[in-house]
């Protein structure tokens, strides 16, 4: 029995910490997204103009329908591509 109640408390504990990590992510691809929707979606001069791309819409609607393991290294790299700047993640 009490075998069964410390793994119990592992299990629980493995999972807020995943449940932690995903709330983490989710925070932070809201905040690519938002940097990828100001400066890159929109940008037609500055520092260097792109077009809006197809992989760039399909991360930012990735993100906003939760599936941000697939979004984030798309606008990470869109945004590294338009020299700006990545928000904090943690």
């Amino acid at each position: 029995m009490a075998i069964r109640m410390v793994c119990l408390a592992a299990a629980l504990a493995v999972l807020s910490v995943a449940a932690q990590a995903q709330g983490n992510d989710a925070s932070y691809c809201r905040a690519l997204a938002e940097k990828y929707e100001t400066y890159v979606n929109n940008m037609t001069s500055g520092r260097s103009p792109q077009q809006d791309s197809v992989d760039g819409r399909v991360a930012l609607e990735q993100c906003k329908k939760g599936d941000s393991a697939a979004a984030i290294p798309v606008l990470e790299k869109k945004l590294r591509n338009a020299k700006i700047d990545l928000p904090p993640h943690g």
